[in-house]
């Protein structure tokens, strides 16, 4: 009979995208290139929405500044999935190889 934590981690490898994917150090790096550029991304369009933020809030506009949060929200959403989805296809011609 199989403990709980067996039959978790059973569970868990049935789960993982790159079970039994080896990734080359090219694909590694490529990943790692990704995040990178990604977070700088993110880290610009917040700098930029945040000084809107603040000049909408100092002229007391809480219209825009509700704007200005859903926009910087939304950003990081749209930035964090377009991350991903590069980052999938380079995990993906690894499969496939």
């Amino acid at each position: 009979m199989k403990s709980a934590y067996e039959l978790a981690m059973e569970r868990l490898n049935e789960s993982d995208p790159n079970d039994g994917v080896a990734l080359t150090n090219e694909q590694k790096q490529r990943l790692e290139e990704i995040e990178t550029i990604y977070k700088g991304k993110i880290a610009e369009r917040e700098i930029f929405l945040k000084q809107k933020l603040d000049a909408a809030l100092a002229n007391q506009d809480h219209t825009e500044a509700d704007l200005l949060r859903t926009q910087i929200a939304n950003e990081h959403i749209r930035l964090e999935e377009e991350r991903d989805e590069k980052k999938e296809k380079v995990r993906q011609e690894a499969r496939d190889k």
